[in-house]
């Protein structure tokens, strides 16, 4: 019969599962270590060799400093303007008298001359200046031009856009700059 004051030893089951997962968590440690040494000196990260001869292959070359001279002309440019030419004596010749520089004008066209009612009406024009500009297309009804609910902006000094209308007969339409009331040529389209 067994001494009942010697006992067996009491285990301790919490004690053996922190031992545990600290022998496995060594282990797996120890293993991505390995790894990552193995993949560093595979893909030669860790090669202060490689980088030297990546270093030497690439380059970027900045040159030195220099100073500039001062501008002894003017700092802004500006547009030419008209050329008087002599006649040898400093006097202008009667040839080339100096133009009158042209107005701004809008020129519209429409692709479509007849349609059939609500068929789309395709304008286009140039604006040349009116880089910008924002056009109200207006149709010509009843004895006035009346805004048509379209407008269309100007960009590379062109435009385009497109109406439909359903009211029978000739129509007429043109553009205006909003902002300066320019105005452009009418279309006529008829819509049969």
């Amino acid at each position: 019969m067994p001494d009942p004051e010697v006992s067996e030893p009491e285990e301790h089951p919490v004690i053996a599962g922190l031992l545990a997962l600290v022998g496995v968590g060594l282990a797996v440690g120890l293993i991505a270590g390995l790894a990552a040494l193995v993949g560093v000196q595979v893909l030669g990260l860790g090669d202060a060799g490689a980088s030297d001869r990546a270093t030497a292959q690439q380059s970027l070359y900045i040159p030195d400093p220099q100073p500039t001279k001062a501008s002894k002309g003017p700092l802004i440019t500006l547009a030419p303007g008209p050329e008087e030419s002599s006649d040898g004596e400093g006097k202008p010749s009667k040839h080339n008298k100096p133009s009158k520089k042209p107005d701004k004008e809008i020129s519209l066209s429409a692709s479509q001359t007849a349609v059939s009612p609500m068929e789309q009406i395709d304008l286009t024009g140039v604006y040349p200046g009116g880089e910008g500009a924002i056009l109200q297309v207006q149709r010509f009804t009843g004895g006035n031009w009346t805004d048509f609910p379209v407008t269309v902006s100007v960009s590379d000094e062109t435009f385009t856009t497109y109406v439909q209308t359903s009211q029978p007969g000739v129509n007429k339409f043109r553009v205006v700059d909003s902002d300066t009331d320019l105005i452009s040529n009418e279309v006529r389209v008829t819509v049969d």
